[in-house]
């Protein structure tokens, strides 16, 4: 593999820093370079600098991109997202466009149980050549990592499923997914008189199954009224973490439930979600060490008003991540410069704050910070550039598909060359 080299970046954003996630005023440093360069060899980078400390660096065999124009940015490290379905929800979208509310279409059959009924009938092959397409998009927005839950099957089989698919895809694309395993995301139809024989179910056969393949990183729960409650969060989180399973919470997204508190009592690396997160909670959080993951697209996509307490989330010294939570039914939307959009605009962080949450931040939580999420020498060559002189521009102007090329491992994965 010959190296690379790419020069006159008008910004190179390289994230670089201390070896951790960044809190406070650190998550608007970030350490960018104007008329960049990086010299990257076998996928890895090895230098970073500008344009003129990097060319007298490059072999005479080198691929050159001329990036003139451009803003480099680490790949977007999406840490929370649902990219394994079988079709979509768009009848339901239709629903809340008149009027109905997420709770009252779940509570007639529809919501995750819709979701759930089309992911059983659609075979591995299918949820492959879906899944496929999802990766494709967000490479196109810029993505090279994200978080890929299951939770769509809800049997022991089909749960097994979802996340043979998510380890099928690791060689049919070049995004990375990183799997979780989300078999307590609803009470299926089945068991709707049966609620404590599905959590044995998980517990005593999904776990191990998923265990025994390895399957899975992590095991993420949806804590919440009318879903999981605090004495079942608590019994399938400690089986998970019994299994070696490190832990993520969808929490206090519809009600405050106390789901802040309960993921920094259990250890959870994220707390994801946290609309209705008070004070309280966020104490909670900063005092555990476990970051918060903001999902303000699912707010937007629900037609909610109550975003997460971002800045108050900053200013406690929590390490904040944005992510897509890209699903069929609450977060449509698989571009992290939408959700950068939002955080700007409707929680106030800075797009300065909104690249450190979705790339080194994001990282972290995914525990690859130490190989991802900012261009420093020695870390994996992920890379987007974006048809833009100035990284703000990602925020500003929303809707426009500013992705000029993507690189992973030193590998244009999307977009022309140079």
């Amino acid at each position: 593999m010959k190296a690379l080299a790419v020069l006159h970046a008008a910004q190179l954003v390289t994230l670089a820093g201390p070896a951790r996630p960044r809190v406070g005023p650190e998550l608007a440093e970030l350490a960018i370079i104007p008329d960049g360069g990086m010299l990257i060899r076998d996928g890895v980078i090895a230098a970073v600098g500008s344009s003129a400390e990097i060319a007298p660096q490059i072999p005479a065999d080198a691929e050159v991109v001329n990036g003139s124009g451009c803003v480099v940015l680490p790949g977007f490290v999406d840490a929370h997202a649902h990219p394994v379905f079988g079709g979509n929800r768009v009848e339901e979208f239709e629903l809340r466009a008149r009027g109905a509310s997420y709770e009252e279409i779940a509570a007639a059959g529809g919501g995750i149980r819709s979701t759930v009924r089309k992911t059983r009938a659609a075979s591995e092959a299918e949820l492959r050549a879906q899944t496929l397409k999802h990766a494709r998009w967000f490479l196109q927005c810029g993505t090279t990592t994200v978080e890929a839950k299951s939770g769509y099957g809800l049997t022991t089989a089909d749960e097994l499923k979802l996340l043979r698919v998510i380890r099928s895809l690791q060689v049919e694309t070049r995004l990375e997914l990183v799997p979780t395993f989300l078999g307590a995301h609803a009470i299926p139809e089945e068991f709707t008189d049966r609620r404590e024989e599905y959590v044995q179910l998980v517990i005593n056969e999904m776990l191990p199954q998923v265990v025994q393949e390895g399957l899975a990183e992590y095991c993420d729960i949806f804590f919440e009224r009318g879903y999981f409650d605090e004495d079942t969060t608590r019994r399938v989180l400690t089986a998970a973490k019994g299994h070696g399973l490190k832990l993520r919470m969808h929490v206090d997204q519809l009600t405050n439930s106390g789901g802040a508190a309960l993921a920094a009592e259990l250890g959870a690396a994220t707390a994801d979600h946290l609309e209705q997160t008070e004070a309280d909670g966020i104490q909670a959080l900063a005092r555990a060490n476990v970051q918060p993951v903001l999902l303000p697209g699912s707010v937007y996509a629900l037609g909610k008003t109550r975003y997460p307490r971002a800045r108050e989330m900053i200013e406690a010294g929590l390490a904040v991540v944005l992510a897509t939570d890209f699903n069929p039914g609450s977060s449509q939307t698989p571009s992290i410069p939408m959700v950068l959009s939002l955080a700007a605009t409707q929680m106030k962080m800075t797009p300065a704050e909104g690249v450190t949450a979705a790339t080194i931040n994001a990282a972290y939580s995914l525990q690859r910070g130490d190989s991802i999420g900012s261009l420093e020498p020695g870390k994996v060559a992920n890379f987007s550039m974006f048809d833009c002189a100035d990284y703000r521009e990602l925020a500003y102007y929303f809707g426009v598909p500013l992705t000029h090329s993507v690189y992973v491992r030193g590998e244009r994965v999307f977009g022309a060359a140079s």
